[in-house]
């Protein structure tokens, strides 16, 4: 597997270079989303909106009105938190072809609670007419703004920066989850970051007789239930979600909400944030705390199958991609 350096920057570029009528918007984080190449060199295409969030999105709005294609860019907590009313007013109940590129998901940074987009899945899935992607490696980072940009009408995307690894050969099609494992004793579902995490235990839970289904998300709405069911009625022991947000309104209740509906009794464990807000950290030392990384995906797999599997970090760390004490971008402001 390889680390790719700036898959968005590149990505972006050359989409956006074949479509005039693709807007670059940019919210004083120019070099911090990765566009600043593309506004230096084109300019006509880029739109500096300043630290004005709330003005940004309803701007969007009329440019979409207009027949653009806005692309905003900004963190993913700037794109919702402040600028709600604008964003269901102005881009979302009107179905505008708005799309809200959203850095910095979960913890991928250690900024602290002011950074982290930890309930964005939670609000942005409740939005009507909104489509909600999240891009898991480069493959899916580089595909995600031409798939993003096929939606007639607003799309949020959690988009990872920096030094991304590859682990997909495919491009991210939208309501396409991949199936990476076809195990029968424990499904796990991840999306996002947390799908690097799942890989590295899968190994040695295969060494250790455990057989994983593994799910990787990168639709998360429309979130297609009827596949996670089917999933879900097809393993022994039962279900483990693992996501880089909150249990609460993420994946965790996505797929609780699926197995109610369709009446499976089916144990279901919800890894991620519990009700909580995350610390400044590198995201290695954030998802150990707070129970989001390999480990803690062995230990929940060990309490749902009643089994001792003997894994411990030392098994897991000759197949980590990313390094832990990483200076990329990724991990900076």
């Amino acid at each position: 597997m390889q680390m790719v350096n700036r898959p968005y920057a590149a990505a972006f570029e050359a989409y956006a270079t074949q479509h005039p009528e693709v807007l670059c918007l940019s919210a004083d984080l120019t070099s911090s989303c990765e566009i600043d190449g593309f506004r230096d060199r084109h300019p006509d295409q880029f739109l500096s909106l300043g630290m004005a969030e709330q003005n940004m999105l309803s701007f969007a709005g009329g440019l979409g009105l207009a027949g653009f294609r806005p692309f905003l860019h900004s963190f993913g907590v700037f794109l919702y938190r402040r600028p709600y009313d604008q964003l269901m007013a102005s881009i979302a109940y009107p179905r505008r072809r708005v799309r809200l590129m959203g850095f910095l998901p979960g913890v991928t940074t250690p900024g602290g609670m002011t950074h982290q987009a930890i309930e964005d899945i939670s609000v942005m899935r409740t939005i009507p007419n909104m489509t909600v992607l999240e891009a898991g490696d480069a493959t899916e980072v580089e595909s995600i703004v031409a798939e993003a940009d096929t939606v007639d009408g607003p799309v949020y995307c959690r988009i990872l920066r920096g030094a991304v690894p590859r682990l997909f050969d495919t491009p991210l099609k939208i309501g396409q989850m991949r199936v990476l494992s076809e195990g029968d004793d424990v499904l796990v579902v991840t999306a996002g970051i947390t799908t690097e995490e799942a890989i590295r235990a899968r190994g040695a839970l295969s060494r250790a007789g455990v057989s994983v289904r593994h799910l990787h998300l990168n639709t998360l709405k429309p979130f297609d239930a009827a596949q996670i069911v089917a999933h879900a009625s097809s393993v022994r022991h039962g279900v483990i979600t693992l996501e880089n947000h909150l249990v609460a309104g993420g994946i965790g209740s996505m797929v609780a909400e699926a197995l109610a509906e369709a009446g499976l009794p089916r144990r279901l464990i919800r890894l991620g944030l519990q009700d909580t807000y995350a610390h400044g950290g590198s995201r290695p030392y954030l998802m150990r705390h707070y129970g989001m990384d390999a480990l803690s995906l062995v230990r929940a797999v060990e309490r749902l199958t009643g089994q001792t599997t003997g894994i411990d970090e030392a098994a897991l760390e000759g197949v980590r991609i990313d390094a832990v004490h990483s200076l990329v971008k990724a991990e900076a402001l």
